[in-house]
């Protein structure tokens, strides 16, 4: 009999390699970086922030860095990063149509649609008639590839942009492109919902300039003594499972409890020691 013969089949990975990020404690990958952030820093191709000639060499370098980190994280063209990053009040912020793009290509699911619906007149908002103006709806939607559910965003109004700020604050764009608005700030709210990955839990351009940071205020002394008067100076004790608060004895009772009353009379009861 002829012994058959096996060939060998390689094994086939069932696994992917999720990708991360650069290895800062990795002194040989450290060092691989920094010469492909020198080479950036100098492209004409890249922006203002990271060119040497324009915030100096090291800081360039460092921004290009950065970017290539968060290129490997999201498995993105660094010159796509370095274009659509941008610092807005300090902050990173992505733009809209990047997100956009980046969720519709990221694979995982069907590209991003919009539902706009006209709600009616936004009327009286703030004591403020906006008369005929138009309460514009929009709502983001997709699904995940392979599933039949539908994930939305939450709904985007133009009552919604007055009521927060935004369609109020000088130089808006709510009030010249409102349909384009309603569109990126629906597709930001459902990406940090998600995949909030994706955007690694950076807001929009549009988002950042909406925002504004409220101003410190101190308070005045009154208000503060105020305060301090109906705060309570001591801890409060309560019962950990009610939540009822023991409120210590206002005045010291004039008459003996009536375990003491009967101490009196009877000298047996008086040798009955309280429990600790």
């Amino acid at each position: 009999m002829t012994p058959q013969t096996t060939s060998a089949v390689p094994a086939v990975a069932t696994t992917t390699t999720r990708s991360i990020g650069i290895d800062f404690c990795d002194a040989t990958q450290l060092e691989s970086v920094q010469r492909s952030a020198v080479m950036l820093s100098t492209s004409d191709l890249a922006p203002k922030q990271y060119q040497a000639g324009s915030v100096g060499k090291e800081k360039a370098i460092a921004n290009c860095v950065i970017a290539l980190d968060i290129a490997k994280r999201t498995g993105t063209a660094v010159l796509m990063v370095m274009q659509n990053l941008y610092i807005v009040q300090g902050k990173p912020s992505w733009s809209a149509r990047f997100l956009i793009a980046t969720v519709n290509e990221c694979g995982r699911f069907e590209p991003i649609k919009y539902r706009l619906r006209n709600l009616g007149r936004v009327g009286v908002v703030n004591g403020k008639d906006y008369g005929d103006l138009p309460n514009l709806e929009c709502v983001a939607y997709t699904r995940a590839k392979g599933s039949n559910e539908i994930l939305e965003s939450s709904p985007i109004t133009i009552t919604l942009a007055i009521l927060e700020g935004w369609y109020e604050k000088p130089g808006s764009k709510w009030k010249t492109m409102p349909e384009q608005m309603l569109r990126y700030r629906a597709a930001s709210w459902w990406t940090s919902v998600y995949a909030p990955e994706i955007s690694m839990g950076m807001r929009t351009i549009e988002e950042n300039e909406d925002i504004e940071d409220v101003a410190f205020e101190e308070i005045s002394s009154t208000i503060a003594h105020e305060v301090e008067s109906k705060t309570a100076s001591e801890p409060l004790d309560f019962d950990g499972e009610t939540g009822e608060i023991y409120e210590p004895p206002t005045a010291t009772p004039t008459t003996p409890p009536a375990t003491e009353a009967k101490a009196e009379g009877n000298p047996q009861a008086a040798q009955v020691k309280a429990p600790f």
